[in-house]
């Protein structure tokens, strides 16, 4: 029965009572100018009874009262121990909003880049399509698969983002191989569209994945490359300060608006660029920086419409990602 179950979270007020009409019954026992009368004492036990009983139901009430209205914002609680509980399941209830916000707008951005990156897929199948009913020119057929493994590559990426930890080896990297290697990837485009390439890049080593940092390099050169004019001319270098080590990317293409490069780096955002010259998915930046900053370093822009793009990635030496890869590996045991 509920009552029942109501008295024994009550019971510290029986206790109270029971001792407090004990101490009252020693008092005027040992005192000697007292007679004891039966009579007294049993109608003061009584009226006792009855003060205890009618607390009691009147707590009672109040309690299934707080029960009925828990929901109701404006109910009092009846205790201070109650007042922090509905405190902490406030907290929790608005935490756990919170998170399925953060889960619907996650859910929302995989659903707009999947449908991106259908739209992005389906040029390179077209024009493969209609070669097939042409001529076929081999440098063309060999440009359109790349694109499709870049964008192959750019979902792969995407979508191992969030188990990153679990997909990585830091290494130390050479900057100027990884540079050949990713010039060596792009150079149909370079000789097709007849950009100048400039490598002043020596033997620089940095503490990395190196496949993710070939990804992250490649998706900057593939950037500039893409939003470069014709006879154009791209530079890549290497500079070393007694804070960091860079990786500087640089060309002469059409820039960046400076309304949109606070944020080139976010998530989806394609900019006026993305919308006027090519269709983009907005999401190889992001995923270049997101990728930099967990392995320890970040990517910062510099632009002038129609003049030039600057991109650098920063390895700062006093972050070991090596060190921070073993923490979070211990953490995770």
């Amino acid at each position: 029965m509920r009552f029942w179950r109501f008295l024994t979270y009550e019971r510290p007020y029986l206790y109270i009572y029971f001792v407090a009409f004990l101490l009252t019954i020693m008092v005027f026992a040992i005192d000697p100018e007292y007679s004891w009368r039966w009579q007294t004492f049993l109608f003061a036990l009584i009226l006792i009874l009855l003060l205890l009983t009618a607390f009691f139901i009147h707590r009672y009430l109040k309690t299934i009262q707080a029960i009925r209205n828990m929901h109701n914002e404006d109910a009092e609680p009846l205790s201070l121990e109650s007042e922090a509980y509905y405190e902490s399941m406030e907290q929790l209830h608005s935490s756990h909003i919170r998170a399925l916000n953060e889960v619907q707008a996650k859910q929302k951005e995989h659903y707009d880049f999947i449908v991106s990156w259908f739209h992005e897929i389906k040029t390179p199948i077209a024009v493969l399509r209609l070669m097939q009913q042409t001529e076929v020119d081999p440098k063309s057929l060999e440009e359109e698969v790349s694109r499709i493994e870049h964008y192959v590559d750019q979902a792969l990426y995407y979508a191992k983002l969030d188990s990153f930890s679990q997909d990585y080896e830091i290494i130390n990297c050479d900057l100027e191989l990884l540079v050949k290697k990713v010039v060596k990837l792009h150079s149909k485009t370079f000789i097709s569209k007849k950009i100048k390439i400039k490598l002043d890049a020596p033997s620089t080593i940095v503490q990395s994945d190196s496949k993710w940092l070939l990804f992250i390099v490649n998706q900057i050169v593939s950037n500039s490359l893409k939003y470069s004019n014709d006879h154009g001319e791209i530079s890549i270098t290497t500079r070393v300060t007694k804070q960091e080590k860079l990786l500087i990317i640089h060309d002469n293409g059409i820039g960046i608006d400076s309304k949109d490069l606070p944020r080139i780096f976010n998530r989806g955002f394609t900019g006026s660029n993305g919308r006027t010259h090519t269709k983009s998915t907005g999401m190889g930046l992001y995923l270049a920086q997101e990728l930099s900053k967990k392995l320890g370093h970040y990517i910062t822009c510099d632009s002038t419409v129609g003049s030039f793009t600057t991109f650098a990635i920063h390895f700062p030496k006093n972050h070991d990602p090596y060190l921070s890869m073993l923490q979070h590996n211990k953490q995770t045991q």
